[in-house]
C-alpha cells in the first residue's frame, strides 16, 4: 500500500458521502427524470401545495430523498467497517478486510433502500399498467402499511441484503485497489489526480453492478408480485425466471445499468474525495 491511512472519522465520512451522493445525482439523474416527475405528479388536494412547486424543487427533493442519504450511509458504514477492523488508527487493511468493510456498508443501507425501492417499483409498475392505485410515494407507503403492516413496506429485505452486501464489498474493495494501483511510485494515495479517481470510481461502479444485477432482478420481481405469489421467497422467483426466460434473464437491463454506472460512480467518488480533503483541511481535529 502506498501510504499510512489517516484515522477514520465517521462524521467526515457521512458528510463527504452526502456530497458524493449529490455529485452522483448531477451525473446519474438527468433533468429528463425531473421533467417526467413534473409531468406525472398527481393533482394536489384542496388547500394543500403540489408535490413539486417547480423544476428546482423537484430536483432538490429527488436529490436529498433518494441518493444523498443512501450514499452518506454507505460511505459512513464503510468507514465504520474499516475502523472496527483496525487495532490501531493507522493500521493498513488488507483487501479482504476492505471487502468486509464494504459488506458492512451494504447492511447499513438496506434499511434505507428496501422501503424506497419497494415503493419505487410499485409506482413504476403502476405507471406502465395505466392503473392509479397510489397517488405518490407517501400514499403508497401509507396504503402498504394499512394493508400489510410494516412487513409490506419492507418486503424484499432479504433480497436487498443479497444484492447490497456482496456488491458493496466489491464496490469499495475495487475502488481502494484501483487507487493503490494508480498511485505512482513514491507518491501518496491522497495525491491521486482527479482523472485517476474518476476512473477508479467508475470501474468500481461497474464491478458493483456486475455483482448486483442478478439479485436486483429477483428483488424487483418479488417486490412487485401480488401477495402470496412466491411463498418460498427468492427461490420461487429464481425458479420461475430460469424456467420461463432462461439464465440470461438474470441480467436484464445490463447495458442500461452499465452505461450509467461508470459516470455516476466516478462523479460520486470524486465528490467524496474532494469533500474529504476539504473537511480534513477545515477541521483537522474532527
Amino acid at each position: 500500500m502506498a501510504e499510512q491511512p489517516k484515522p477514520i472519522s465517521p462524521l467526515k465520512n457521512l458528510l463527504a458521502g452526502g456530497f458524493g451522493g449529490v455529485c452522483l445525482v448531477f451525473v446519474g439523474h438527468p433533468l429528463d427524470t425531473v421533467k417526467v416527475r413534473l409531468q406525472t405528479q398527481p393533482p394536489s388536494l384542496p388547500g394543500q401545495p403540489p408535490m413539486y412547486s417547480g423544476t428546482f424543487d423537484c430536483f432538490r427533493k429527488t436529490l436529498f430523498r433518494e441518493v444523498s442519504t443512501y450514499r452518506s450511509g454507505a460511505l459512513a458504514g464503510f468507514g465504520l467497517g474499516k475502523k472496527l477492523q483496525q487495532k490501531h488508527p493507522k493500521d493498513v487493511l488488507s483487501y479482504p478486510q476492505l471487502f468486509a468493510a464494504g459488506m458492512l456498508s451494504g447492511v447499513f443501507t438496506t434499511g434505507i433502500m428496501t422501503p424506497g425501492e419497494r415503493i419505487k417499483c410499485l409506482l413504476q409498475i403502476q405507471a406502465s399498467s395505466g392503473e392509479t392505485k397510489y397517488t405518490g410515494t407517501l400514499d403508497c407507503a401509507k396504503k402498504l402499511y394499512q394493508e400489510f403492516g410494516i412487513r409490506g413496506i419492507y418486503k424484499g429485505t432479504v433480497l436487498t441484503l443479497m444484492r447490497d452486501v456482496p456488491a458493496s464489498g466489491m464496490y469499495f474493495m475495487t475502488y481502494e485497489w484501483l487507487k493503490n494501483i494508480f498511485t505512482p511510485e513514491g507518491k501518496r494515495v491522497s495525491e491521486l489526480s482527479a482523472p485517476r479517481i474518476l476512473v477508479a470510481g467508475g470501474v468500481a461502479g461497474i464491478f458493483n453492478w456486475a455483482v448486483a444485477i442478478p439479485p436486483d432482478v429477483l428483488k424487483s420481481r418479488f417486490q412487485t408480485a401480488p401477495p402470496g405469489k412466491y411463498p418460498n421467497g427468492f427461490r420461487d422467483v429464481l425458479r420461475e425466471l430460469i424456467r420461463d426466460e432462461g439464465v440470461t434473464s438474470l441480467y436484464k437491463g445490463f447495458n442500461a445499468v452499465m452505461i450509467r454506472a461508470f459516470p455516476a460512480n466516478a462523479a460520486c467518488f470524486l465528490g467524496f474525495e474532494v469533500a474529504m480533503k476539504f473537511l480534513n483541511w477545515a477541521t483537522p481535529n474532527l
